[in-house]
């Protein structure tokens, strides 16, 4: 009994010290980031962490010099609406293939399942080329109608989570005379707060710092999202913007991060839900 135990104290140990080597490793290079955000200059290299004296000169610069503003505002907006848009629409369909029964369900669920599966680069010739023929180039809604349609992939976290509802709670709402939709505005929804919130908060970030499809989409300086024109920003004078452009990340990350310490309880009890079939 005293060596399991021992094997058991031994273990754990290892387990606490490599994940505080794993959130050293994670923490360094966002610290640096910070801290060289203070930075007087323009280098980012520098044989101390932490500098000998700060700054917010950078931060200044960025709304001074550049439109950050703009570029904040754009990025605010098409995650807004891209969260609202891909929630709608992933708990839609959560909810059709997890109550419904209908001819061929089970292969177009195998058909989205399989293209969840490729990349989404792969397909940027051709949405570019759906996009100008829709004559959407250089708007925000191509890229709030691209993002809430990718989220659809989601669907499936939801139709796990209205599965583990029980099926006697359905059955008494339709006894009665309760229809589908009031069904699921009135049980389904309330029941699936954290996963709402899980899909909601995914949907937002995902958005919020998308680069690739951005940069295809937007070219007008007054469009560009928060990660398009830091990239266009630092291209220009790549070697000495180095801190401008780290206190540019720290003020993208700061929306983020706060809304995953407010969110936390429901973020994690979304990634559960479901995880067990009631």
């Amino acid at each position: 009994m005293k060596s399991r135990q021992k094997s058991n104290v031994i273990k754990l140990s290892f387990g606490y010290l490599a994940l505080t080597l794993i959130g050293i490793a994670c923490m360094y290079p966002a610290l640096w980031v910070v801290m060289s955000s203070f930075r007087p200059g323009t280098a980012l290299h520098s044989e101390q962490l932490i500098p000998h004296s700060f700054t917010l000169e950078h931060y200044r610069t960025l709304f001074d010099k550049y439109p950050f503003a703009q570029w904040f505002a754009n990025t605010l907006k098409v995650s807004f609406f891209t969260m609202i848009f891909s929630t709608i629409i992933v708990t839609l369909t959560g909810y059709v293939f997890s109550r419904f029964r209908f001819k061929g369900r089970k292969k177009i669920m195998l058909g989205l399942l399989v293209i969840g599966m490729f990349p989404g680069f792969m397909s940027m010739i051709a949405v570019y080329i759906l996009l100008l023929q829709l004559k959407l180039l250089d708007t925000h809604m191509a890229l709030i109608v691209v993002y809430s349609a990718g989220a659809s992939m989601g669907y499936l976290y939801v139709k796990s989570f209205f599965d583990t509802i029980p099926s006697s709670l359905i059955d008494a709402a339709k006894i009665d005379g309760a229809s589908h939709w009031t069904i699921f505005v009135k049980i389904m929804l309330p029941l699936s707060k954290p996963m709402l919130v899980f899909i909601a908060l995914t949907s937002f970030s995902s958005g919020f710092v998308d680069f690739i499809f951005a940069n295809m989409v937007l070219t007008d300086d007054d469009k560009l999202t928060l990660a398009v024109g830091l990239f266009k920003m630092v291209k220009i004078k790549f070697a000495t913007e180095f801190t401008l452009f780290a206190a540019g990340c720290v003020l993208v990350a700061v929306p983020i991060t706060l809304l995953f310490v407010f969110l936390q309880r429901f973020l994690i009890e979304g990634l559960t839900a479901g995880a067990e079939k009631g």
